[in-house]
């Protein structure tokens, strides 16, 4: 039976909804991370609240009666929970489509456990076909650009603010053999605020929605 990319999602979403207990939990942002929202909301019960990793995952859980937290009114979050543009074998992502990605790089810090919930298009061998954005303070986008014209990308600005007030590059052309290291290199560019390899912090369960249901991956 052939599922929607709609329907995986809600399965993985249900999936995830296992894994909250109680206490805050992270939250992530983006199609996926919505349909989480919307499965958390039928137990909100059992939570004290969340930490959103955006301004639109806030005012989402505060629509269904969540209450939103500052991160830095937290000590600690058992979970965040949120998806990926790609992931690979090895629980490394490439994350960022949706524009969040230093917030919830930021809220994925503090979590001690990282769900990542996608389907399985996003379940891929090598990271990069999907572009790798990049958050860059705005002074520095021509700069920052063209060292990563140097690392072998095609940086290309996205019509886009972030909610910490600056540009995206997404950087087209890259095949990403060793995340980790790329990670790190890019983050080393002066002006990037950060870059949406989430490899140094992988995740550390994968639910996978398959046409087959969902399947379990731990790091």
């Amino acid at each position: 039976m052939a599922f929607t990319q709609d329907e995986l999602k809600q399965q993985v979403a249900k999936a995830a909804v296992e894994y909250v207990k109680s206490g805050i939990i992270g939250v992530g942002t983006g199609s996926t991370a919505n349909y989480f929202i919307e499965e958390l909301a039928k137990v909100k019960n059992k939570i004290d609240g969340a930490v959103a990793s955006s301004e639109a995952t806030a005012q989402r859980l505060k629509s269904h009666g969540i209450e939103v937290y500052d991160l830095n009114s937290v000590d600690a979050l058992d979970i965040y929970v949120d998806g990926a543009d790609e992931i690979t074998e090895h629980m490394h992502m490439l994350k960022g489509g949706g524009g969040a990605l230093t917030r919830e790089k930021i809220v994925a810090a503090v979590a001690k456990s990282f769900i990542c919930i996608c389907d399985e298009t996003k379940y891929v061998p090598v990271l990069g076909k999907f572009p790798l954005p990049i958050e860059v303070l705005p002074m520095a986008r021509s700069y920052v650009a063209r060292e990563l014209v140097k690392l072998g990308g095609q940086p290309k600005l996205r019509d886009f603010t972030t909610d910490n007030g600056n540009v995206i590059l997404d950087v087209h052309g890259l095949t990403i053999q060793n995340p980790v290291e790329m990670e790190n290199k890019i983050n080393q560019i002066v002006g990037v605020v950060t870059n949406g390899l989430f490899a140094s912090r992988g995740a550390d369960v994968l639910l996978l929605a398959t046409s087959n249901g969902v399947k379990t991956f731990k790091r």
